[in-house]
């Protein structure tokens, strides 16, 4: 008898070990979904809440033949695609029409996404976009929508739970009203979320932008996402939206999303990119694999099409100033969303997007860390492991020339090293000991250094 239970025992002890290596692989394997820092193209800078599926298309044609083989590989459709009648520059709040299925769900508006006829959501759109190498994404906002608890529409596999069942008013979000909160201890709100992942992943959605939890935080939803995601079976990359994330809650957000914002919505304004400066400066721990701190949007190209902020424009930041966003978000490893309607490029936005060099450090770099940013001065570093290059990136934020100067000691390099300038590899010099370099104001530089 004793056997029988030490043996018991024993089996169970296993069983338990079995089953939390299980659920800890289970946490962890969504990291390797976005390995190195997600790119692609969002449809919120161009079309805000109005794109429509020819556009979709448009930009993904464009990323297929010019971006595709430089690492781009995401289009994501934004904001409110399940709205008929929405608008241009802002949000129409005032008789919004949803299409919406008989479980609480949004479904695309077929008035501007045609293929989503016969209940086919965005499966249709899906197959165009993979068939062309790329991945689809879209966006959504938490919760349940305020049209699914007015009609107390079911829940899928909720065992009759319905909509109104597992919401609350509190903590709405404060800008756009379509939805309420889900409550995470209601029976139901799990398999809500559920539902609706299930949904996006028979569409074949690859990428979720949920909007309106990362700050407020909402750890709650956070959670129940993520178990969503998991169980629907398929690698969905997981985004959160919009910032700042609260660095207090760096710990759970990097278990639970693949990026996430730091920032709210990032503009064409010279402001908006100083502001990144000061924020990222918390971030720098959390630059690994499969989980990276977020700069939002990349406003370059042409902008506000149809968007919510400002007229149909080429973007208002200078040359210089388009170098030292694009040199701040490579080297810091955040994901690339390109926010300009892609079939407007010119070729020096093209020429940002392109440069082999600078992509190879945004991809393979790893210890990234700042080392200093004081008196509108920055300096930035990272190392290649597979090469040994070093990479320094300095940056003048004032509004007057400034020198920028940084000891190669204090990026471990002892006397001399050669130097190139990834954004113009014709330029390359020797430094002896220290790079010292008068900088335009809002320039930068960005160097590969070796012996």
């Amino acid at each position: 008898m004793k056997k029988i239970v030490i043996l018991i025992v024993i089996v169970t002890g296993v069983q338990l070990l079995f089953a939390q290596n299980k659920r800890a692989a289970k946490s962890t394997i969504f990291k390797t979904w976005a390995a190195t820092p997600p790119m692609g193209w969002n449809s919120w800078d161009c079309y805000g809440p109005t794109v429509e599926e020819h556009e979709v298309k448009a930009n993904a044609d464009y990323m297929a033949t010019h971006l595709k083989k430089f690492g781009w590989e995401y289009i994501i459709v934004d904001i409110r695609w399940f709205v008929r009648n929405d608008k241009a520059g802002g949000y129409n709040e005032t008789d919004p029409i949803y299409e919406i299925d008989k479980y609480g769900r949004y479904q695309p508006a077929v008035n501007r996404f045609p293929s989503a006829k016969d209940g086919q959501g965005f499966k249709k759109l899906a197959e165009y976009i993979h068939q062309k190498g790329l991945k689809f994404g879209i966006h959504i906002m938490r919760g349940v929508p305020k049209e699914a608890v007015e009609k107390r529409l079911p829940i899928l596999d909720g065992n009759g739970i319905t909509a109104d069942q597992i919401y609350s008013t509190e903590a709405q979000c404060e800008w756009l009203k379509d939805n309420y909160t889900i409550v995470a201890d209601k029976p139901g709100a799990q398999e809500y979320y559920n539902s609706i992942i299930n949904l996006y992943a028979d569409w074949g959605v690859d990428f979720i932008k949920v909007d309106d939890l990362s700050f407020p935080y909402h750890k709650a939803e956070i959670e129940m996402i993520r178990k969503a995601i998991d169980q629907s079976g398929r690698p969905i990359v997981f985004s959160t939206s919009p910032g700042e994330t609260p660095i207090s809650e760096g710990p759970h957000i990097s278990q639970h999303a693949n990026m996430w914002r730091l920032v709210g919505d990032v503009w064409d304004t010279w402001k908006d990119i100083v502001h990144l400066f000061k924020v990222t400066e918390k971030w720098y721990s959390y630059i690994l694999p499969g989980t990276w701190p977020d700069c939002d949007m990349i406003p370059l190209g042409r902008l506000a099409i149809r968007g919510e902020r400002g007229i149909d424009r080429m973007t208002n930041l200078s040359k210089d100033e388009q170098y030292t966003l694009m040199t701040l978000f490579t080297i810091f490893k955040s994901p690339l969303m390109f926010g300009g309607d892609l079939p407007s490029n010119d070729d020096f936005t093209l020429s940002l997007l392109t440069n082999r060099d600078v992509l190879k450090m945004h991809k393979e770099s790893s210890g990234v860390k700042q080392l200093f940013n004081k008196d509108g001065k920055v300096a930035i570093t990272s190392k290649n492991e597979k090469t040994g290059d070093t990479y320094l990136a300095i940056f003048n934020l004032n509004d007057k020339p400034s020198s920028v100067s940084v000891d190669l000691s204090d990026i471990g390099i002892n006397g001399t090293a050669k130097a190139t300038d990834l954004w113009n590899i014709k330029n390359n010099f020797n430094l002896n000991r220290k790079i010292v370099k008068e900088l335009r104001p809002h320039s930068s530089l960005l160097l590969k250094l070796h012996r």
